[in-house]
C-alpha cells in the first residue's frame, strides 16, 4: 500500500486486493488533477490506458514529464516519494499493479 502524505484530487478504485496483489485505478478527470504525495511500499507496475503524458513531481524545481503509450507497462521499484500529475488536456486513467508478496 502507498503511504499517503497529502491527499490529491484523481480517483483511486482499488479492483482487486488480496494477500498478493493489489490493483488501483487512477481516474484524473482534467490537467492538473494528481494523486498526492505518497511512497510506494511495494514493487509495482503502472499501465497506461491513454496516449499523452504524466507530470511527475519528487520535490525538484521542476516535474519530469513522463511519456505514455496505451498498454504499453512500465516497472518501478519501491522508491522516491513523489505526485503524479494530469499533463493533458484531456482526461486520462492507469492501472497500478502493486506486489505485496
Amino acid at each position: 500500500m502507498c503511504e499517503k502524505h497529502k491527499d490529491g484530487n484523481a480517483i483511486s478504485t482499488i479492483l482487486i486486493t488480496n494477500e498478493r496483489t493489489r490493483v488501483t485505478e487512477w481516474s484524473f478527470k482534467k490537467r492538473g488533477d494528481n494523486t498526492g504525495w505518497h511512497r510506494h511500499e511495494y514493487d509495482y507496475i503502472v499501465i497506461p490506458l491513454f496516449d499523452g503524458q504524466l507530470e511527475i513531481n519528487t520535490g525538484g524545481r521542476e516535474n519530469t514529464i513522463a511519456p505514455m503509450h496505451n498498454g504499453v507497462p512500465y516497472f518501478r521499484e519501491v522508491g522516491v516519494e513523489h505526485d503524479v500529475i494530469n499533463g493533458n488536456d484531456f482526461e486520462c486513467k492507469f492501472v497500478e499493479i502493486e506486489f505485496i508478496k
